[in-house]
């Protein structure tokens, strides 16, 4: 069976046009669920980011519409560049990733990109059996009814996805590079803000 959606690098296209419509975003957040759902027991993570372009907006909803709909659980970073996305599907141990983004494309245009767990791009057999999903109809049924995938509660404030907090830090670690956390007196001459502590 040939590849009529994924490209070399995803699917990519004119935003809210062919393959790149909303709808087609929401089928895809659906098949990567239905997809791990088969391989692991917990409720499938899957970290969604995106590049800075409008209609990543448009995608970024539909896409974790269809996570939520077979039961995933949805973690948002917003703007990041494709690398940064990748590291994070590994290092918060996230059982799929999804970048929205067109790389070199013109403005108007926009993508969707597939990581494993393991960060990297999905191999062309599993491109393929997402496109299966997409089109033989299993998707339209068997949803997980009455609770649903989650997301991040809106309102409340995100937690740091990387885990740097003041509180992880190791115990001689403070800001500044001093031992014992003493604060650091701005040089002459300068703004407060450009000596890098305030």
């Amino acid at each position: 069976m040939s590849r009529t959606l994924f490209g070399t690098d995803g699917v990519r296209g004119l935003a809210n046009a062919g393959n790149m419509t909303p709808e087609i975003a929401f089928r895809i957040g659906a098949a990567i669920t239905y997809q791990a759902r088969s391989r692991v027991k917990h409720p499938p993570r899957v970290v969604i980011g995106k590049d800075t372009r409008l209609s990543g907006y448009l995608f970024e909803t539909a896409l974790a519409s269809g996570v939520c709909a077979w039961g995933g659980r949805v973690m948002l970073t917003g703007p990041l560049p494709t690398p940064a996305i990748a590291h994070l599907t590994s290092s918060m141990r996230a059982d799929a990733g999804v970048v929205i983004s067109a790389s070199h494309n013109p403005y108007e245009d926009n993508g969707i990109k597939l990581f494993g767990p393991d960060g990297f791009k999905l191999p062309d057999e599993t491109e393929l059996e997402i496109e299966a999903l997409l089109l033989n109809g299993r998707l339209d049924t068997g949803r997980p009814t009455g609770t649903c995938g989650h997301g991040r509660a809106p309102g409340r404030r995100p937690r740091p996805l990387c885990g740097l907090r003041k509180g992880r830090l190791p115990q001689r670690a403070h800001a500044g590079g001093r031992e014992g956390g003493g604060r650091r007196r701005p040089r002459r001459g300068l703004p407060r803000g450009a000596a890098g502590v305030p």
